[in-house]
């Protein structure tokens, strides 16, 4: 269990350097630090899954026999099958990625080629980290049982971190008065917090989570310019002398606090009614938090290291909306309204899935 909340740590670590390090420094080598870092996440998860497969295969005695299932004359459970194959994953990517670099440059999308294959990796660890815990959580009591709810719950929270990062590009701080970033949350948010805390026990579980994300997402912020750097490619458009955080966090504990208020009172309801309710009051709550705080995120008043606004990565110029302290304009009233529609449609529907998502993590046991 440890193991598995070291492995996606480690990764999520990693991750995050990874993305400061391409906005302070550009890419230098595949051998950074930030690299080392995510693909020994990886290798942590790949040597701790193989260890538990063999082990039960070779030892009748196990005491994961009873709960593992059978792969090809192999025996273990089914969330070290699934970090193993992450694992794998994550290391295919390293070479792709290297490749990708010497015959196209640096990358312009967070998600390119190699870097969606070593996202497949990553959410196969953590996912087979989560499955792990899951299987010995819901056959625990007492002391042992409150442990491993916390184990999960940080990896969740941590997972959270990682598909938040996945959407950086849609929930730039000049975005947030856009309907492209509530949009995009509403697309995962809701699904990762919902699974996660319905697997859970715990009255305050999504906020839990979501806690989970704010902190570590706030402690980089405060964390990183901490450290000398300076850029070594160009063109550079702003002085560097120090790693660059990603931005605030988005404020999604405000909705996660609302969604743990209503939901012992929807618990009777049908799945699909309780879906409409969460994820209508996701975005709702979501929208009324982040839009005023997007507002003061502008301000002179949060140019600070609080809140980070005034770190801007190398490459970016000056006549940027973001140096601007600017917001993106919207196309048309309709465009903004139609997505905001989309949003809530997209948040009912991940919320749907994440109820039943959760069903099922509640039933897993091998």
């Amino acid at each position: 269990m440890w193991t598995s909340l070291a492995s996606v740590t480690c990764i999520l670590a990693g991750a995050y350097w990874d993305i400061s390090w391409h906005m302070t420094i550009g890419r230098d080598s595949f051998w950074t630090p930030a690299h080392l870092a995510i693909q020994l996440g990886g290798i942590v998860a790949g040597v701790s899954g193989s260890y538990q497969i063999f082990s039960t295969t070779l030892r009748r005695s196990s005491p994961l026999r009873d709960t593992s299932i059978g792969v090809l004359g192999f025996r273990g459970p089914f969330g070290a099958y699934l970090a193993v194959w992450g694992a794998a994953t994550m290391v295919v990517s390293a070479p792709f990625d290297n490749w990708w670099h010497s015959a196209y440059g640096l990358d312009v999308k967070i998600l390119s080629p190699p870097h969606a294959v070593l996202t497949l990796g990553i959410l196969g660890v953590a996912a087979g980290g989560v499955l792990q815990v899951l299987a010995v959580q819901n056959r625990a009591t007492g002391a042992a049982r409150i442990r491993l709810e916390w184990i999960l719950l940080v990896i969740g929270g941590e997972v959270l971190v990682l598909t938040m990062t996945a959407l950086l590009e849609h929930t730039f701080r000049s975005n947030l008065h856009r309907a492209d970033s509530y949009r995009a949350i509403s697309l995962v948010a809701p699904l990762m917090i919902l699974a996660m805390a319905h697997a859970s026990n715990r009255r305050w579980a999504a906020t839990m989570i979501a806690g989970v994300y704010t902190l570590f997402m706030m402690g980089m912020v405060w964390l990183f310019p901490l450290f000398p750097a300076e850029a070594k490619l160009g063109p550079v458009y702003q002085p560097i002398s120090h790693f660059i955080p990603l931005e605030f966090p988005m404020l999604v504990i405000a909705p996660a606090i609302a969604m743990d208020l209503i939901r012992d009172k929807l618990r009777d309801r049908r799945r699909w009614q309780q879906a409409i309710v969460l994820g209508a009051v996701f975005l709702v709550v979501l929208v009324a938090a982040e839009w005023p705080f997007a507002s003061f995120l502008q301000s002179a008043a949060a140019e600070n290291w609080v809140f980070g606004t005034t770190y801007y990565p190398y490459f970016l110029p000056t006549d940027t909306y973001m140096v601007r302290h600017e917001f993106f304009p919207e196309t048309s009233d309709a465009d903004f309204w139609r997505g905001m529609a989309q949003g809530l449609g997209a948040a009912v529907v991940t919320s749907w899935i994440g109820l039943v998502i959760g069903d099922a993590m509640r039933k897993v046991r091998r």
